[in-house]
């Protein structure tokens, strides 16, 4: 399939694809023919200056345009930023702290919300991003502006951090290995990519015994059964174990726990693309021009926290997590004399909300150390024990 008869393209769009396909094609040829797919997904979302999340692209629309491929939560409504706000005061209360850390901060839109609803309630915040997008970066350095010197961005990790971390779907972005189960024996496969200099396509190995290990951990064999393992979102809890002094990492994603995520009714997985408002699973379309996502396995991430000696102290549903902080409440507060923006922003709060839409298929999961509290977004509703 060419990105010329799938997406409507640019001349410009559709030579950088090029360029990204020659650059695939010549590191599977480099490595011998064929390419673990986690790799693959690590190149064609982040090889400098080619990548998606590393080119220029427009990735993210604005809320009522059709711009960009995707829309995130912070910019239907900033009443979502608002409401985790309130999240965000209670833990930096129980840390003693005024700092925030984001991950993958996107148009920087929930930094806004976020830095207005503390300034509403006099907390001047100090506010840390670190991104991996050039142009996300520079998106968000004109829209937090405003807040000066308080707003900081760094190129790693802190040696250490106290306060609150917020990573609004940035799990789901991390590269992933690809298995199957054999069709006709016990074996896990490791599904890789191979080349013909034209187009790409997979082609299954025996899996790595740590690959066949962490697999049969976590499923029973199914025939022809195939999925994908986040080992990378795993690795980024542990890290985060090691640097995280106190306080609370707010981590809001799509997903399941494991009894739901390698359910035998989901038997291709969960690997999706974004692209111009379109979501499908065709990996191999326009590379460098799509976004490439996979749901999050909090099960994974929860054991990941648990080895880190980190403490879960919540997991629910983002519809149960938003009303638990106070969304209808902010929703009610509106100016009800502005009737259009009071129907976008009530349609806006149904998306967050609704089953149907993000209310339920989004988790949000605390994790957490040295604190003690309950956190309000989790006082009722608090699904840990499904984990």
């Amino acid at each position: 399939m060419s990105a010329e008869t799938s997406i409507p393209v640019s001349a410009d769009a559709l030579a950088h694809s090029q360029r990204v396909s020659a650059f695939l094609h010549a590191r599977i040829q480099e490595q011998g023919g064929w390419m673990p797919f986690s790799q693959w997904m690590h190149e064609v979302l982040y090889a400098p200056g080619l990548g998606y999340y590393a080119a220029g692209s427009v990735k993210l629309a604005q809320a009522n345009t059709l711009t960009g491929d995707f829309v995130t939560a912070p910019q239907l409504t900033p009443l979502f930023g608002y409401a985790l706000a309130r999240q965000v005061i209670e833990v930096l209360q129980q840390a003693n702290s005024t700092d925030i850390l984001e991950f993958g901060a996107g148009s920087g839109a929930l930094a806004h919300s976020v830095l207005t609803a503390l300034d509403t309630q006099g907390l001047s915040a100090n506010y840390f991003i670190l991104e991996v997008s050039a142009d996300l970066k520079a998106r968000q350095q004109q829209l937090l502006a405003p807040w000066g010197e308080r707003v900081v961005w760094l190129s790693r990790t802190p040696a250490t951090f106290t306060g609150c971390i917020l990573a609004n779907e940035v799990l789901d972005a991390m590269p992933v290995e690809l298995f199957a189960w054999s069709e006709h024996e016990d074996q896990v496969l490791q599904r890789g990519v191979i080349s013909d200099g034209k187009g790409f396509q997979f082609q299954d190995r025996a899996a790595p015994a740590a690959l066949e290990h962490a697999v049969r951990a976590r499923m029973p064999y199914l025939p022809g059964y195939r999925s994908e393992i986040n080992l990378q979102a795993e690795a980024w809890v542990r890290d985060l174990g090691t640097w995280f002094a106190k306080g609370a990492a707010l981590l809001i994603d799509y997903g399941f726990p494991r009894h739901e995520f390698f359910h035998p009714q989901r038997q291709r997985g969960t690997l999706m693309c974004h692209v111009q408002h379109r979501a499908h699973d065709d990996v191999f379309l326009a590379p460098g021009l799509q976004d490439i996502t996979a749901h999050v396995d909090f099960t994974a991430i929860a054991d990941a926290a648990l080895a880190a000696k980190l403490e879960v102290l919540g997991y629910t549903s983002q519809a149960r997590f938003l009303i638990n902080s106070g969304l209808p409440e902010l929703l009610y507060g509106l100016d009800q004399t502005d009737a259009k923006q009071l129907a976008y922003t009530h349609g806006a709060v149904q998306k967050l909300l609704s089953e149907a839409e993000m209310g339920e298929l989004f988790k949000v999961m605390a994790l957490s150390r040295g604190l003690t509290q309950i956190l309000s977004g989790f006082s009722r509703s608090d699904r840990s024990a499904q984990l």
